[in-house]
């Protein structure tokens, strides 16, 4: 599977899930929100799921399948607390009350995983292949029930909330396939005189029970690379129906109990959860300012950090099927509203392609109308809420005030913006949409002469998460491969590529660590060495 923001040629996560910027978020908010994200304020004093009042604008029963809203806490099933509501982007309704987890019933959470490692850490290979499988099964026959709420709590097209259910069927399906690949390694000890009569070998051991924080696009696939010991997990504020419905089916295909808790909070409540010393493993993607905040008071636990980026795509002048290239470009850029961590936000094209590139891709482009999502012909959708649309138009402004020309563009209504192009006569330092991660349906264009100036504007900001890089040129492939210090480069498609097996991460602002099912394995797991003697 891939990360394009539409099925056919290559998508995430990837994943992240950005904030504003630092310059457009004071310091009392930046200690309040997490992933990037901030808690809705439709919050309602103590009550209950089954008595929660079912407000005039919730959709029918029959509309959408809906998980339950309760907490499944330390194997108990709690109505009681505090509730928050999931707001439709597209419509504006509420659909579901979920109930909130207080720092005590946060703190039991993370006790019961504890308790729930002395078991799964002795799970037989075959066993949690077994498990694994199962839960593929399960996924794969609710395909059409969990595209339905991702798209709802999400506002992300239909189309693309399939191809999401698809890739985290891949997802199970590859870690079933490695939970019996998990092994080790003879290691000669025999190097001196004195070592002669010692023989060794290491295995990986699960360092413990994981943390796991995730961001509001990618609200199934990417809890699906987070999953290994027992796993507390505290999803968006926006989007915890999806990963609520998960730990449904995990429950429901037998695996141990309390393996999947899903937790949703104030952020402050879990801030507690990151400086619990329960957890072995803290597993963050969201924002680059929230994500190293969380690693600094993370204590000992080993952390793993996908953050944003601001991905830019080199287009050459000996890149043939330019149409192509353009349509791949708008996809990666506009499809889910732009919300999504390695989409192309920065093109840079050779002068001698740039017109013709151009005339392509800016009328597919004028095409990117925010649509109804459950339309099968909608790419882009809402944006996540009201703020993060007006915050992106606030940088085109920016842009278009320093003498960015916009080749497309529209006006904004509420959470809902058209794609915009907007064509630099420089490389745009300095400006919010060309330094930071816009997360949102927009594109910047910069033209070059050299390969050289290319590579150095690509490189240019604090990201690095992933690249594209069109060209039929080996030694510019390595060129690029040397120079971009960037996590992933892709070449001859753009940089929203994503395959599920591969490691995937960023660097610098970007993160640390890797995910990818293989990779995520090793990042929770530790060499254990046996040293024997004779």
């Amino acid at each position: 599977m891939t990360e394009h923001a539409e099925p056919p040629a290559s998508t995430n996560d990837d994943l992240g899930a950005p904030a504003p910027s630092s310059a457009d978020v004071d310091s009392t908010e930046n200690t309040q929100r997490m992933l990037g994200s901030w808690h809705p304020p439709a919050t309602e004093a103590t009550s209950t799921i089954t008595n929660a009042p079912m407000p005039p604008d919730v959709m029918p029963p029959d509309s959408v399948t809906l998980p339950d809203g309760a907490l499944h806490i330390a194997g108990e099933r709690i109505e009681e607390g505090e509730l928050s509501w999931v707001v439709d982007p597209w419509t504006g309704e509420r659909i579901a009350p979920v109930v909130l987890a207080d720092a005590a019933r946060a703190a039991r959470a993370a006790q019961a995983a504890s308790d729930a490692f002395e078991s799964t850490r002795r799970m037989a290979s075959f066993a949690r292949r077994r498990l694994l499988k199962e839960i593929t099964r399960r996924i794969t026959v609710a395909r059409e029930e969990l595209a339905n709420l991702i798209m709802r709590e999400s506002g992300k097209p239909k189309t693309l909330a399939r191809f999401e259910v698809d890739r985290a069927i891949v997802t199970f399906g590859l870690g079933a396939e490695e939970a019996v690949r998990i092994g080790g390694e003879v290691v000669p000890l025999d190097v001196t005189e004195s070592t002669s009569a010692y023989r060794g070998h290491w295995q990986r051991d699960p360092r413990g029970p994981v943390l796991a924080v995730t961001p509001i696009n990618f609200p199934l696939t990417l809890v699906a690379h987070k999953c290994g010991a027992p796993v507390v997990l505290k999803p968006a504020p926006q989007t915890p129906l999806t990963a609520l419905r998960l730990a449904e089916i995990v429950r429901e295909s037998g695996a141990p109990p309390d393996a999947l808790q899903v937790v949703p909070c104030s952020n402050e409540v879990a801030e507690t959860l990151v400086r619990h010393d329960a957890f072995a493993v803290l597993s963050f993607t969201g924002s680059d300012k929230v994500g190293w905040h969380l690693k600094a008071i993370a204590g000992r636990k080993h952390v793993l950090l996908e953050l944003g980026g601001n991905a830019a795509c080199i287009v050459h002048e000996d890149t043939p099927n330019l149409a192509q290239v353009a349509a791949l470009i708008c996809a990666s850029a506009f499809n889910y509203a732009g919300q999504v961590c390695i989409k192309t936000q920065r093109l840079y094209l050779h002068r001698r392609v740039a017109d013709r590139l151009l005339s392509e891709l800016v009328p597919r482009a004028c095409s990117y109308e925010p649509g109804d999502p459950r339309s099968t012909t909608s790419a882009i959708g809402p944006m996540i809420d009201e703020r993060s649309a007006a915050r992106v138009e606030a940088w085109i402004d920016e842009a278009r005030s320093a003498g960015a020309r916009p080749l497309a563009f529209g006006a904004r209504t509420g959470n809902r913006l058209p794609a915009a192009v907007l064509r630099f006569d420089g490389d745009g330092r300095g400006l919010s949409i060309v330094e930071e991660e816009a997360f949102g349906p927009v594109l910047t264009v910069h033209v070059y002469d050299e390969f050289e100036d290319a590579l150095r504007m690509a490189g240019g900001t604090r990201y690095g998460l992933q690249a594209g890089i069109y060209t039929d040129s080996l030694s510019r492939v390595r060129e690029a491969f040397d120079q971009l210090d960037v996590g992933a480069i892709v070449v001859n498609d753009v940089p929203s590529v994503r395959v599920d097996a591969m490691p995937y991460g960023g660097r610098r602002d970007s993160g640390i660590g890797r995910e990818g099912v293989r990779y995520a394995i090793e990042e929770m797991t530790d060499r254990k060495m046996l040293v024997m003697r004779g």
